[in-house]
């Protein structure tokens, strides 16, 4: 074969290769474009992963009669059994306590009470409205022994080596950034200072719908992260009877 007629056949068969894709590309389905990833947040100061980003966001809302209909009514347990848990907290005149997650303040007045005269309760809480209206709220009481802390989501923002006893009632399961937040508190307790952990019950088995979707992990889980805090589990609160859907623990600052 001569070399021209050669390079005409092939130059011919590449272009038909080149019509037949072209055709084939005008009935190819059109392709959704692709979904971008939404970055994970991270903590800004300590680098921590957010591991329930947006958890927060209906309390931050504010409405404080809303969360007092919903924190103070009699179809909750913690709210039915406030005193004994109170009581468990072995709280003496003289005190400081850290009220974490204070909320509406279910617990602030209480504590106040029974570490009278002498003693301090400090109400830290995320969301302002909170804590203007726990402040009214002990206003009214004369409680002169209720101060009041705006947090971030990764640090309790209170002075170093100040608390005796923290308190964290069903306020675990919304810390953002869990090791950030137990660290801040770790630096703010004293040497021995106590930590009570108040937290649901989540049982793949038992626990409800609301639950399981609600609340990220487990006791033993939330144990693991609080001791690589730094804090050590010294009550699992296997003896408390007066809870059913919620767990007691408490931890010690060491060194």
């Amino acid at each position: 074969m001569y070399p021209a007629l050669r390079k005409n056949r092939m130059t011919s068969g590449r272009g038909c290769l080149a019509a037949a894709y072209a055709l084939a590309l005008i009935h190819l389905p059109l392709l959704p474009a692709c979904k971008t990833t939404k970055p994970v947040p991270h903590s800004t100061r300590t680098g921590e992963v957010n591991v329930r980003p947006g958890i927060n966001d209906k309390l931050k809302e504010g409405n404080f009669e809303k969360w007092v209909e919903k924190f103070e009514g009699e179809s909750r347990e913690i709210y039915v059994h406030r005193e004994k848990i109170a009581d468990a907290l072995g709280l003496r005149p003289g005190m400081s306590v850290a009220d974490i997650g204070a909320g509406t303040g279910l617990f602030t007045l209480p504590f106040a009470e029974r570490v009278a005269p002498h003693g301090a309760v400090t109400a830290v809480d995320i969301v302002p409205e909170f804590l203007e209206r726990i402040q009214q709220r002990a206003n009214e009481a004369n409680a002169t022994n209720v101060t009041t802390q705006l947090c971030t989501d990764d640090s309790v923002e209170l002075p170093a080596s100040s608390f005796d006893v923290a308190f964290i009632c069903d306020t675990y399961h919304h810390f953002e950034y869990p090791m950030s937040t137990m660290r801040s508190l770790f630096r703010a307790m004293k040497p021995g200072g106590r930590v009570m952990v108040i937290d649901f019950i989540r049982d793949p088995v038992a626990s409800d719908a609301w639950v399981l979707g609600h609340v990220r992990a487990g006791q033993d889980v939330f144990i693991k992260e609080i001791e690589a805090a730094g804090f050590e589990l010294i009550d699992r609160g296997e003896g408390v009877d007066f809870l059913e859907k919620n767990y007691i623990m408490q931890f010690r600052k060491t060194g």
